[in-house]
């Protein structure tokens, strides 16, 4: 990879049970570049994603699908796991049982940013499937590294709160690849756009060069 090359796909081919789900995708993402990746369902988004993470783990903070949040746990701990690598096992379970004071204001500080400073000791399973969503990208806030992937991370938020999510997201990362499903959130929040059909790569241009019907046109969903 080139030094400003951050993600780097060549051929790239991925299936899964032996049924193939991506073809021959080339991909490159630079630094401080904002790629959204769209598609119908089931066209390889989220294989794509796992690709890219699988090439620097140690760079990226993820936003997973469906939230991924450990639901018996407060959002307190789930937050804090996104830190859970950089401390020793005796530091993880001391802050399982009882929360130190500083993480605690640390993690109530980033949930107040994605307005759940509230909800810090609720269960996260009880939380709504917007609040869920939010509880996943204040871990990934937390998280501290240079890099965001995130698959349909405001899927379950309505068009404004997703757009305010997103601006948050770009305030801190500049180098972001998300899968979005919103076309109006992708020309707005990204630099380049990245369409899959079938598993194959069909557009990749500047956000600039595309409208909402040139989207549409391969992705569907509401104009």
């Amino acid at each position: 990879m080139g030094p400003d090359i951050v993600f780097e796909l060549k051929s790239a081919r991925a299936g899964y049970n032996g049924r193939p789900v991506l073809f021959d995708v080339d991909l490159v993402v630079r630094e401080s570049e904002r790629v959204a990746v769209m598609g119908r369902s089931g066209a390889g988004k989220s294989t794509l994603l796992s690709l890219l993470y699988a090439q620097r783990p140690d760079r990226v903070a993820l936003v997973p699908q469906a939230s991924a949040l450990v639901k018996p746990l407060s959002v307190f701990h789930n937050v804090y796991m996104g830190r859970l690598d950089r401390y020793s096992t005796a530091y993880n379970l001391r802050n399982l049982v009882w929360p130190a004071t500083a993480m605690v204001a640390e993690v109530r500080k980033v949930l107040a940013s994605v307005g759940l400073e509230g909800e810090i000791f609720s269960a996260a399973g009880a939380l709504s499937g917007g609040q869920q969503q939010r509880t996943s990208v204040a871990r990934a806030l937390y998280n501290g590294r240079p890099v965001l992937i995130g698959d349909e991370p405001v899927s379950a938020l309505d068009r404004v709160q997703g757009s305010n999510i997103l601006n948050l997201l770009k305030g801190r990362y500049e180098t972001i690849v998300f899968a979005l499903h919103d076309v109006h959130h992708a020309l707005e929040h990204a630099d380049r756009i990245v369409v899959l059909e079938y598993g194959r790569k069909i557009i990749d241009a500047p956000s600039s060069a595309l409208t909402a019907n040139d989207l549409l046109r391969h992705f569907g969903g509401e104009p």
